[in-house]
């Protein structure tokens, strides 16, 4: 005999039951006994007497009752008899289950009743009971529990043993249920009842689920199958009660006395969180307003309308103690530790020795899984994440209650039970009636694996959410939250582990009840495993070992990791749970020998995104933990989870927390991180540093086998961080790189892409400096980026828009960081991988063309440019040249010249252009330009601030001798030039008369030069020697003759002859005869006779004056040197020797097209002149700069910051001078962040400030920054400005050119047209010009709103008055009303570290949010302003690929031109233009 077992069941301390209701006495034995407390007189006779006097009793009662014919009055008047056959009935509740038809007619007649208790009683019920109801419904109540209990003789087990004991349990529940829809609707209904009444119903409710629920579950039992009914309806009525008669404190501790001894039940655990989700959501409606995210509740009827603030709150919080301590499910010892399983053990039944050994206690992990579910529902309810609650269908019953006898044959069977035939179907098994009766029997059931991953209780823990979790700004403070769960959590998250709170009464404790001296002491918490010694002799079995409540407990560690996460800027957290906290998730992020990532750790990674951007006390010291975790995370392709979590989403977590911490290790650096429990081990302590190239590695692999498209953009954000915040600290710490020879297996940890796991990360910690340094340097993560985003750009990610724009933008800032030790093999490497990648696009079906694709080849040529200027000597190569150049030739006319070295050379000229489209041929122009302009010139003389030429014909003419210094006419200074357009496209202004600093009569002539990429000014001289050989002059008038040489040569005189001498001597014959002489052909032919002689009268004239000359001996004259000319027609020889003038007839017509004279002298030319020089060829935007200090939200306060110095952060300060430098703006030629005062030099003074936020707000100067395709302007505006409407510039139309805009014509199979018909030079085709209705704006679709706030508060950006803020926005681009959710706002937070959290909010659209910084983001501020700048460049040319009418700079001047030679042309003919060369003007 187990002596052990007999000590536990005297066992009477249970310190489970000391609480708020331990000063009460409790009613358990009341509830235990409560089926003794009224037996009926009939006990005392023979059952067979018994019988037969209730069955013709209670047969005439129920023939009055109105059930099968119309009801009559009852015949009972007085109360004597109503109480005897109220005996009657007693005794026929109580009766074998073989009497059904007394039993239902018993219930049937109770029923009836106890609708005395209702305003309207029906006609049967006995007027003794009418008048009084309470005391009889008392009565009916007690009766009424001989329906629910066991009969004498007869167990519940024992009707399984065939089909008819089982029809008998079918009918039986039945009638159970009709009573627990009789007393709802009594409860719901009456206005009668006194508080007895309700405390005999709370205790009867109570008696019968003590009855059914406290033994050990029998699988299909009736119990099990009654469990959820009877659960529901004694929650649901309690709450009846506490809103019309508030329970007593005695009935609560005997509900939560009862409560722990069903705590094995699964059922009950979910009506438990199904009444506290309820309850909380009513709790949170007065608690936080209307305005608080509402917790919705399918079915929250259940909470009466009637309950007043106080008692909900009252309500709630006793229901939530309702079940003790939910961390008491992982302990077999304590949940069987009832008496009722002690009886159970002592009896022997199916072997079991111990209680904990039931085969029922195998459901507590579910049931220890679904009481943190709900626990952990409730805190996010109390956070404020928005979430909706509908209970599993097998807890949901129905409320509405019916006087009907039998339930509705069309109900579920969750809500109610019909009785099956027990006869129709013989062969039918016992499974499946039972089957049919219970929809819980597949659930009640639990293997010995543990609890299935999927719960009945939908989890609100969003450990599936694609999108991250949005707290209420009203949501209360983590302490708070912690007070009420905090306990609980805890202990579950130490569930398993081998540390337990040694003072484990006082961890109950709040934290502020407990004194703590942070000068003086520190946190130390004391661990150890006491066991006590009656736990020690249990043999706990294998299904119930700790490891398998390894779900519970993983959802109270996100739970836990969400409450830390919802800190607030300031708020401060207790020390004692900050430490908990940290020594539970560095428990839970222990990595197993197996290399398994396990439920706790997915659910701390899951939950833990913004653990390290909320400036949490000494969170530091988690990050070798997690940074362990990642890299079981990461790097694995092919990651098993837990069913119901998705990797995608584990991924983007865990990518969310690299993130942050990517910037730790240079920031730290050889700081220490400490330990949180020191071990005693000797091991060396871990600095950031020394984590460096663990983390890089962890970017390098993760991104090697990331396939989703959001985690692949997060991703290469972080790498970009990466490589720029290296660069920039390797140069302010003019860190010494390796050698070349040092670094060449920098891609050994890339190249092989099947790879998915970095062999060694620790291998890392003890390496050498110099290895650390040769494989995480600036120089060694420039190599593998390039390397491995060339690669998967081509391999893996061409197909996505996104991911592809992402990773050309990264090489794009790649291309810009300058490393001293960059390897020009690799530049150009890039390079070819960037014109493989157009190429492959370019050659993808037709059907693959759309506009995405065409996007992606836009920006990889804009990206290969980048690279070209940045690193000009790659065009030195000559192989990377002719790469380039076949690339560019691809996406002007759609095909190469040379394809394979076999096939023919197809020369250009006869080629048909056929690109992929308009925007691809632009961009591929757009690349051969600047090859050809921009790369090895850029900057140019006149700075990065304009890539054209500052002089115009006002500031050439000014250096002329004849023109007078004080006229400044812009009129009359065009009328000095001649202007024509060549090529359609390109406007030359020519001057012909020579500035003042060249005294040489050469030909000059000046040329402003106006065409697709800027402005440019040239001066030309003819001359006929170099300048080097033309300094000595000689001008003597007259230079004479050369000397005659002394010695004349003999003169020879000889005989001319036609023939030889011997020809005479030759003897001739007939033939010689046949060809006759002159004479002989002249005879008879009048005509040939008159014109020989004509002709001989011409050669005797002529030998005449050859002869009287040669008698003439005067000498000849002198030959002298023509006069010096001093007036050229330098138009006419500039324009024909550059191969503008043809003169030949068959290039008549081409010669009218490629020339055409322009008409100088109209009053207009000059203001389109200024519009096409005020067209920027590069891209402008503008960038706004605000200052928030914390709890603003206000415009005129949030711009009254800037008003003075004191007022900022100078962290601000220097981020805003970083952005780029200082113009002035009236003497800026570029881009200034307005229309007005852009590409305009003035020389107005400016107003003087010494507040750096008042400096630069477009009055007097603004930070600026620009390269070879864009300009941009920061500017911090200080006052509110309303939008502007002038109208003041003349406005572009393009609805003409719309049509070949986008057009594609690669797929035009017309061979009927000529050749080259469908050339896209649209420098030579006349564009017809229509005039709009409503003018459009010179810059179409270039004006993105860019929002940068630096907020002194994180969760001020909830807050910001986006709509006021736009006021201050304008640039004078605009062409509509900007809307809000257009706007791209970048903040940026200081936190107490020291970095930057970003946080990123912009348009949904198709292209996303750019790259490099990604919302989430922690960097350095030496990196920051680098990112800011490259992440609102990317976004403007992110929004101009979606825009489908956006025209790049060079198309939009090209269309001005157009527009020019429309308007003032001068209709000439090729003479007339020849004629109009030759003279002068």
């Amino acid at each position: 005999m187990n002596l052990g077992l007999f000590n536990r069941v005297n066992l009477k301390e249970n310190k489970e039951d000391k609480g708020m209701y331990s000063e009460w006495t409790s009613l358990s034995r009341l509830v235990q006994n409560f089926g003794t407390i009224d037996h009926s007189v009939l006990d005392r006779f023979e059952p067979s007497v018994s019988r037969d006097a209730t069955l013709n009793i209670v047969k005439l009662l129920a023939s009055n009752l109105g059930l099968t014919q119309a009801a009559e009055p009852s015949k009972l008047v007085s109360n004597k008899e109503v109480q005897w056959c109220m005996e009657v009935i007693c005794y026929g509740l109580s009766l074998p289950l073989s009497e059904h038809e007394v039993i239902k007619d018993c219930v049937n007649i109770y029923r009836e009743w106890f609708s005395a208790l209702l305003p309207i009683p029906k006609v049967c019920v006995p007027k003794p009971i009418c008048d009084d109801p309470n005391t009889y419904a008392r009565k009916m109540i007690l009766h009424f529990h001989y329906l629910f209990i066991p009969r004498k003789g007869e167990d519940w087990p024992f009707l399984y043993q065939d089909n008819l004991g089982i029809d008998k349990i079918n009918r039986q529940a039945v009638l159970c249920h009709r009573v627990l829809r009789t007393l709802q609707q009594i409860a719901h209904e009456s206005k009668s009842m006194d508080q007895s009444t309700w405390e005999a119903l709370l205790l009867f409710l109570l008696a019968i689920n003590d009855t059914l629920l406290s033994p050990p579950t029998v699988k299909d039992d009736v119990a099990d199958q009654l469990c959820e009914r009877i659960l529901s309806v004694l929650f649901e009525i309690w709450l009846l009660a506490c809103a019309n008669n508030f329970p007593t404190p005695p009935l609560w501790k005997t509900l939560r006395e009862n409560c722990l001894n069903w705590r094995h039940r699964v059922a009950l655990v979910e009506q438990w969180n199904r009444i506290n989700l309820a309850l909380t959501s009513k709790l949170l409606g007065f608690m936080y307003g209307p305005n608080f995210p509402e917790l919705k509740i399918s079915d929250d009827d259940i909470i009466p309308s009637g309950m007043t603030n106080d008692c909900i709150a009252q309500s709630w919080y006793r229901f939530l103690n309702t079940i003790g301590n939910p961390v008491n499910l992982t302990k077999p010892e304590v949940i069987s530790q009832t008496q009722k399983f002690l009886q159970f053990a002592i009896s022997g039944t199916q072997g079991v020795v111990d209680p904990c050994q039931h085969p029922s206690l195998q459901a507590l992990p579910l049931i220890f899984s679904k009481a943190m579910k709900g626990i952990a529902s409730q805190v996010d309810a109390f956070l404020g994440i928005a979430q909706v609650w509908e209970p599993p269908i097998t807890e949901r019953f129905n409320d509405n209650v019916t006087s009907s006898p039998t339930p509705p044959t069309q109900r579920r069977l969750a809500k109610s039970f019909s009785v099956a035939p027990s006869s129709s179907k013989a062969a039918a098994s016992r499974s499946s009636l039972i089957g049919s009766l219970n929809i819980r029997a597949t659930t009640s059931s639990v293997t010995s694996s543990g609890p299935s991953s999927t719960s009945s209780l939908p989890s609100l823990t969003s450990i599936g959410n694609e999108q991250r979790i949005q707290l209420s700004p009203d949501r209360p403070t983590c302490n708070s939250i912690l007070h009420l769960f905090g306990e609980w959590l805890f202990q579950a998250a130490f569930v398993g582990s081998d540390l337990t709170d040694k003072n484990a009464n006082e961890s109950g404790k709040r934290p502020n009840s407990i004194i703590i001296d942070n000068t003086k002491t520190s946190l130390n918490l004391n661990y150890s495993q006491p066991m006590e010694s009656m736990n020690e002799m249990l043999d706990i079995p294998s299904n119930l070992s700790i490891d398998k409540y390894n779900s519970g407990k993983a959802e109270a560690m996100g739970t836990l990791c969400r409450i830390m996460c919802s800190k607030k800027t300031g708020e401060k957290i207790f020390p004692l749970y900050l430490a908990r906290f940290y020594l539970a998730v560095q428990q839970g992020l222990a990595v197993p020998a197996s290399k398994e990532c396990g439920e706790t750790i997915v659910a701390i990674l899951l939950h833990s995104a913004d653990l390290f951007r909320l400036d949490l006390d000494g969170v530091m010291i988690l990050i070798p933990a997690f940074i362990g975790a990642l890299e079981l995370v990461l790097p694995d392709k092919d990651l098993n989870l837990t069913q119901g979590i998705a990797k995608i989403d584990l991924r983007k977590s865990s990518v969310q927390i690299l993130l942050s911490i990517l910037a730790l290790p240079l920031h730290f650096q050889n700081i220490t991180i400490k330990t949180l429990i020191n071990t005693n081990n000797k091991e060396k302590p871990v600095t950031f540093g020394q984590l460096k190239p663990r983390i890089m590695n962890l970017v390098i692999n993760a991104l090697q086998v990331e396939t989703d498209p959001q985690n692949t953009h997060m991703l290469l954000g972080g790498l970009f961080l990466c490589v720029q915040d290296s660069e920039i600290y390797e140069k302010i710490e003019q860190v010494t790189q390796p050698s070349a020879e040092s670094s060449s297996n920098l891609l050994s940890s890339v190249s092989d892409t099947s790879s998915t796991k970095s062999s060694s990360y620790s291998d890392h910690l003890l390496s050498p400096d110099l290895e650390i340094q040769a494989t995480d340097s600036a120089h060694a993560l420039f190599v593998r980026a390039t390397y491995l985003v060339c690669h998967r750009l081509i391999s893996s990610w061409k197909t996505d828009l996104n991911v592809s724009l992402a990773a050309l933008e990264l090489l794009s800032g790649l291309a810009r960081i300058h490393i001293r030790e960059s390897d020009a093999l690799e530049c150009k490497r890039a390079v070819r991988w960037l014109c493989d990648y157009i190429e492959h696009q370019c050659s993808r079906p037709p059907p693959s063309h759309s506009k995405d694709l065409h996007s992606t080849i836009v920006a990889a040529f804009q990206c290969c440019s980048i690279w070209l200027l940045e690193h000009s000597y790659l065009l030195k190569d000559k192989e990377c040249l002719q790469t380039v150049l076949e690339v560019a030739e691809l996406g002007i006319s759609g095909s190469k010249s040379i394809k394979k070295r076999s096939e023919k050379i197809m020369m250009k000229e006869d080629k048909d252009l056929k690109p992929a489209s308009m925007r691809v041929r632009d961009a591929a122009e757009n690349l051969l330009t600047y090859i050809l302009e921009q790369v090895g010139y850029f900057p140019n003389e006149c700075g990065p601030e304009s890539i054209s030429s500052l002089l115009d014909e006002a500031s050439l003419l000014q250096h002329c001798n004849s023109w007078p210094n004080d006229c400044n006419s812009q009129e009359k200074t065009v009328e000095r030039f001649r202007y024509f357009v060549a090529e359609g496209s390109i406007i030359l202004a020519l001057l012909e008369e020579p500035l003042g600093n060249d005294q040489d009569p050469q030909p000059t002539i000046t040329l402003l030069i106006r065409g697709p990429f800027g402005r440019h000014a040239w001066t030309m001289q003819l001359r006929h020697l170099p300048r080097h050989k033309s300094g000595t002059k000689y001008h003597a008038p007259n230079m004479g003759r050369p000397v005659v040489m002394e010695d004349i040569p003999p003169k020879h005189e000889s005989k001319h002859k036609y023939f030889p001498d011997t020809t005479e001597l030759v003897p001739k014959c007939k033939v010689d005869q046949s060809i006759p002489n002159l004479d002989a052909i002249l005879l008879g032919d009048e005509t040939a006779t008159e014109e020989i002689n004509q002709i001989r009268d011409y050669f005797e004239s002529s030998a005449n004056a050859e002869e009287k000359l040669s008698q003439d001996q005067s000498a000849p004259a002198e030959c002298t040197i023509p006069s010096i000319v001093h007036e050229f027609q330098t138009s006419r020889l500039f324009l024909s020797h550059f191969g503008l003038l043809h003169f030949e007839d068959n290039l008549q017509e081409d010669f009218g097209m490629s020339l055409i004279a322009i008409d100088n002298t109209s009053s207009d030319f000059c203001k389109d002149l200024q519009l096409l020089d005020n067209m920027s060829p590069r891209t402008c935007d503008t960038v706004h700069l605000f200052y928030v200090k914390s709890q603003q939200t206000s415009l005129q306060d949030i711009i009254a910051n800037v008003t003075n110095d004191s007022n900022l952060s100078p962290y601000f300060i220097k981020f805003i001078m970083s952005l780029g430098w200082t113009v002035n703006v009236n003497k800026h030629p570029g881009w200034t962040g307005h229309a007005s005062t852009s590409w305009n030099v003035t020389n107005e003074a400016n107003a003087t400030t010494t507040n750096a936020g008042q400096l630069y707000d477009l009055q007097n100067q603004v930070i600026y920054w620009a390269d070879s395709f864009s300009e941009i302007a920061f500017v911090i505006p200080h006052q509110i400005k309303l939008p502007s409407n002038s109208q003041e510039d003349a406005m572009l139309n393009t609805a003409s050119l719309s049509n070949w805009f986008e057009r594609n014509l690669s797929d035009s199979n017309d061979k009927s047209r000529e050749k080259r018909i469908l050339s896209l030079d649209l420098d030579k085709q006349s564009v017809p010009l229509r005039r709009p209705a409503v003018k459009c704006n010179l810059h179409p679709h270039t004006n993105t709103k860019i929002m940068v706030v630096w907020l002194e508060s994180y969760e001020d950006y909830m807050k910001l008055p986006l709509d006021d803020m736009v006021q201050c926005m304008n640039t004078g681009l605009e062409t509509g009303q900007t809307r809000v959710s257009d706007i791209l706002v970048i903040s940026l937070y200081l936190m107490a570290t020291g970095l930057i959290r970003v946080h990123l909010r912009g348009p949904t659209s198709r292209v996303g949010l750019a790259c490099p910084l990604i919302d989430g983001m922690v960097v350095s501020r030496r990196a920051l302003a680098p990112l800011v700048r490259q992440t609102a460049l990317n976004m403007s040319r992110r929004r101009r690929l979606d825009s489908d009418s956006y025209q790049p700079p060079h198309v939009r001047r090209r269309l001005k031109v157009q527009e020019i030679v429309h308007k003032y042309k001068k209709e000439m003919s090729s003479p007339e233009l020849l004629t109009y060369l030759f003279t002068n003007p």
